[in-house]
């Protein structure tokens, strides 16, 4: 039983499979079309290359000395996380519409020159190309053309053609103005041409392309691709695919000292902005010194003192500390006081840099907040250079700026208001002091209330004199942001096209074609092929599998025939003696089929032949009285009587009926006759049981060749009279719902013992291989074969 399950899966596999098998060719004509297609292709298809670089970000908190107590402000409740995104907006800023379109103009990228090489167009670039396009000055034109411009050169004299060039060809020379709609170019020699690096290239015919910059930094946005390499670090990779490896390495390059550019102007524009306000408030401090200085020249001549006595000295001493310690206090308070005004100055919506390193103390939170004030404004400047106010981005940074804004007045009050009580503290010490000292004189103690205030001018004055060195020698002293790890270098090979790559996926393709043409034809197959069709969708039994004919093949078989035909025949007449009942005499054979045109004439007329034998006379009965096929055999018969006559006529003799085939002795036909008007009554009335049982009495069997049961209900009328029934179907003609048709009838018993032939099978669709005959017959030499022996 394991066996025979094995067995059955195995032929079902190889059904499943034989429909590609026997169409191996399609694969291989596909595969081959395919594969010269890639070659083609990759032939003619110009080569991009992969162009890389790495560059290292310098931390933000060492780019700026006003960026010192970012971590302070980071830690600080409400703060945490702010900035943390900076290295995202870098990615950004090296992408900008700004920096690229600095690159395009620094580079000359508006005009590319090509070359009309054998398989595909190779750009021009720096050494490489003979000459150069100068862009002398550009003119206002909507749209750009887009053919390009032809550029033919033979000596010094240069051609210019395009199809959109109306008043025809350009003819000029080098170093000559060209006049053209949309811009006036110079075509000059190049001095740094190397021949020998495009030694293999023709260069023979040349033509160039004008693109406007925006165009140019649009492309170059979508191709060049910025990625952050290491989440832990700082270090970006730039990529860029393109055809040409030396233009596309300069414009990663130039991108990079562009950005460096940018940024250097960046902290310049702080430094500069803190060095303008220190110089105001030197200015107004030299002023009040200078006020302070006169106040105290005047008192001592009012007062007449030239030296304090000795009986302050001591008292003096005791409070001296507590005077410093008064006097970086009121400093303090000074300052604060001044960034208190500045902030207030400031309206709601003006976004100005905040001064820094002006002597507040940088270990409260006022200094820290300031810092990361001045980041976000110097972030949002950068970011409204390549966007709107309402970018969300923009918007981001904006409430992020605000917010801090309200922070850094608050944390400025609460400096003042810890400066205030501290003074209150120190002034109460200090006070203690001056009660001893109530001995010294009122002028003494309004002479010290002057020099404290000059000593305040002076350590403030000295202090900004200092801060404003600072900043000068930070606008002097400049790093690069950006740093190159790896300068851009090109990957040896190109990326596009991929040679092995794109055969292997035309293989595949080329595959895929005519699997899915047979698998799609197949799926939608409604039509019988071959048994295995057949055996799917009906229980009985199939008798044999007819071989389609050849041009030259014969119609019907011959007596000792071993044709593959002959072969079908056998095989259907040795399947049907099982199914024939074992009685002595003759037996009925009804052959019919769905419709016409399946061959149930031709099954008739070979089984007839097959059958006839010395010891077995045939008769073949043409029984399909509306549409007779039978005389084709014979046109001669055409016009005998036939069944008809018999059926109308109660007089006909029956030897009068039967003819000779014309093809075995033992074998005679009864044409149909004429056509009548009223089939169905005349196979009704009792003769044709007549003439059956006339016959027995001469012929072993008697083939009745009947309508197809779809069209007409004459063969039901006789079905009943048949030992077997053999149901002609025709591969790729009879439909598969055909066999409904078939089985309904079998299963109410119209028709009986009923096999099945399928007519007309190919050689590629045979249940039981692609040959009859099993080699017996002698095969006919192919045409490399004839001078085999």
């Amino acid at each position: 039983m394991d066996n025979v399950k094995e067995r059955v899966e195995e032929i079902n596999f190889r059904e499943l499979i034989k429909p590609y098998l026997t169409r191996w060719h399609w694969f291989v004509i596909s595969v081959f079309i395919m594969g010269v297609l890639a070659v083609v292709y990759t032939k003619f298809s110009t080569p991009i290359y992969s162009i890389r670089s790495s560059v290292l970000i310098k931390d933000a908190k060492k780019m700026s000395n006003a960026s010192g107590d970012f971590g302070v402000l980071a830690g600080l409740g409400g703060f945490a996380g702010m900035g943390t995104n900076s290295i995202e907006n870098e990615l950004e800023v090296f992408k900008s519409k700004n920096i690229l379109e600095d690159v395009a103009r620094n580079l000359k990228l508006e005009t590319s020159i090509f070359s009309r090489e054998k398989y595909h167009d190779v750009e021009l670039y720096r050494d490489t190309n003979p000459f150069n396009i100068i862009v002398v000055n550009e003119k206002e034109y909507e749209e750009l053309p887009e053919k390009p411009v032809d550029i033919t050169i033979k000596g010094d004299v240069i051609t210019l053609s395009s199809e959109e060039f109306k008043k025809g060809n350009i003819v000029t020379t080098y170093n000559k103005m060209i006049n053209l709609p949309y811009a006036n170019f110079m075509i000059v020699k190049n001095p740094k041409f190397n021949r020998k690096k495009v030694k293999k290239l023709d260069l023979k015919e040349f033509y160039f392309k004008y693109s406007h910059l925006s165009d140019i930094v649009d492309d170059f946005q979508k191709s060049i691709d910025i990625d952050l390499l290491d989440k832990d670090a700082t270090v970006i990779g730039l990529s860029l695919s393109y055809p040409n490896k030396d233009k596309a390495i300069d414009i990663l390059d130039d991108m990079v000292r562009v950005y460096n550019l940018y940024a250097t102007t960046d902290k310049n524009t702080e430094s500069s902005k803190t060095k303008d306000f220190i110089d105001d408030r030197i200015q107004i401090i030299s002023n009040e010194l200078g006020e302070v200085e006169t106040e105290k020249e005047q008192f001592k001549i009012d007062n007449n003192v030239i030296d304090i006595g000795a009986e302050s000295r001591l008292n003096l001493q005791i409070s001296t500390e507590a005077k410093r310690r008064m006097l970086d206090i009121d400093t303090q308070i000074e300052i604060t006081n001044v960034l208190i005004d500045y902030v207030n100055s400031q309206g709601s919506n003006s976004y100005q840099l905040m001064p820094t390193n002006i002597g507040i103390d940088n270990s409260t939170s006022a200094a820290s907040n300031i810092s990361m004030y001045n980041k976000l404004i110097l972030d949002r400047n950068r970011m409204l250079e390549n966007a709107t106010t309402e970018n969300p981005l923009v918007v981001d940074i904006t409430k992020e700026i605000n917010a801090l804004r309200g922070a850094m007045k608050e944390s400025l009050y609460k400096n003042l208001a810890s400066l205030k009580s501290t003074k209150s503290f120190t002034s109460g010490y200090e006070g203690s002091a001056d009660n001893k000292m109530s001995r010294v004189p009122r002028q003494e103690k309004l002479f010290r209330n002057i020099e404290r205030q000059q000593g305040i001018k002076e350590n403030l004055y000295l202090l900004l004199l200092q801060k404003r060195e600072e900043a000068a020698i930070t606008m002097a002293i400049t790093s690069d942001k950006a740093r190159s790890v790896d300068s851009a270098y090109a990957l040896k090979k190109p990326v596009a096209p991929k040679k092995m790559l794109t055969l292997l996926g035309a293989m595949i393709f080329g595959t895929l074609i005519p699997f899915a043409f047979i698998y799609t034809r197949e799926l939608l197959n409604n039509k019988l092929l071959n048994k295995h069709d057949l055996d799917k969708l009906s229980s009985n039994p199939i008798l044999s599998e007819i071989p389609r004919l050849g041009r030259r093949d014969d119609e019907t078989i011959k007596p000792n025939d071993i044709t593959p035909l002959a072969e079908s025949f056998r095989i259907l007449v040795t399947n049907l003696s099982f199914m024939l009942p074992k009685k002595q005499d003759a037996k009925v054979i009804f052959v019919t089929s769905t419709i016409k045109g399946e061959g149930k004439t031709f099954v008739s007329v070979n089984l007839s032949l097959a059958l006839a034998s010395p010891k077995r006379k045939v008769v073949v009965i043409g029984s399909d009285i509306r549409n007779p096929q039978l005389q084709r055999y014979n046109p001669s018969m055409k016009n005998v009587k036939g069944l008809t006559e018999f059926l109308y006529n109660d007089d006909s003799e029956i030897d009068d009926l039967i003819h000779p085939s014309g093809f075995n002795n033992n074998c005679d036909f009864i044409y149909s006759g004429s056509i009548p008007p009223n089939p169905t009554d005349l196979l009704q009335n009792g003769r044709y049981e007549l003439l059956l049982e006339s016959l027995k009495d001469k012929y072993d069997y008697i083939i009745l060749d009947t309508a197809p049961l779809m069209l007409v209900t004459d063969s039901f009328l006789i079905s009943s009279v048949a030992d077997a029934t053999i149901y002609v179907t025709r591969s790729e003609v009879t439909e598969k719902s055909f066999i409904e048709f078939a089985n309904s009838n079998i299963d109410s018993n119209k028709i009986i013992n009923v096999g099945f032939v399928v007519n007309d099978v190919h050689k590629t669709n045979f249940g039981y291989g692609n040959k009859y005959g099993y080699g017996y017959q002698m095969e006919e030499k192919k045409w490399w074969q004839i001078f085999k022996k």
